[in-house]
């Protein structure tokens, strides 16, 4: 059997490369994957800033190539290029969409706005707090309330932009669902995940079926992993 044409370099800790993993497990593209952290050295190697996630493209039109793609929106876009079926985009009127590319918004405002709000201003600064086991949970909510307070604020936002039901887009499955989702399940598994409101929940809970979603949580912090 051939090998796959595609190396992902990341860890499945990361957020950014679990959207991308997300992306060939639900289109059936088998690859094979690299667990490094950023600014490591193999990270270095792969990313000219040394962040994550880089897709190796080992072959294009037969020939070997190892080109090394760089930033999961560019990642993405060739992905759904080269298997465009199933489909991750949407169409205008499905969920609050009037245009396609509103899709991009919203994975844009998870990526640049989400991941400083979710993973740096709260998940981080909690995971590490409590694996060092100084400080009281009362503490830690002190600690981080500032950036709680700006957490609650942007998950309204990202909310408002959602469909009242099913996925980001209603009953279509995109691309904002795997960018966001990854984010959301790294919230619910620390205490500010209380933070969730009832239609996140739903929403997570209807993520959770997913084949690629289950194929895609080992190694997380939602079943307790930390960084290799």
């Amino acid at each position: 059997m051939a090998p796959p044409h595609y190396t992902i370099i990341g860890t499945p800790f990361s957020t950014f490369t679990r959207s991308i993993t997300l992306g060939l497990t639900y289109k059936g593209i088998p690859f094979t994957q690299v667990r490094c952290v950023p600014h490591s050295d193999t990270a270095d190697d792969n990313h000219p800033f040394g962040f994550l996630p880089t897709l190796i493209i080992h072959e294009i039109d037969g020939k070997t190539v190892n080109l090394k793609l760089r930033e999961s929106a560019a990642i993405a876009r060739y992905i759904d290029r080269v298997s465009p079926e199933p489909s991750l985009h949407i169409s205008p009127g499905q969920g609050k969409a009037i245009i396609e590319e509103q899709m991009w918004e919203f994975v844009s405002l998870a990526g640049a706005h989400g991941f400083h709000a979710v993973e740096k201003g709260v998940v981080k600064p909690r995971v590490a707090a409590t694996d060092e086991g100084k400080l009281t949970d009362s503490a830690i909510r002190t600690q981080i309330k500032p950036a709680v307070e700006h957490l609650k604020r942007l998950l309204g936002k990202l909310e408002e932009l959602m469909a009242d039901e099913g996925y980001v887009f209603g009953s279509k499955l995109s691309w904002a669902d795997f960018f966001l989702f990854p984010l959301l399940a790294d919230l619910k598994a620390v205490p500010e995940g209380e933070l969730l409101s009832p239609r996140m929940l739903n929403w997570m809970e209807e993520m959770n079926k997913l084949e690629a979603v289950k194929a895609t949580t080992a190694g997380t912090l939602s079943v307790g992993a930390r960084p290799p």
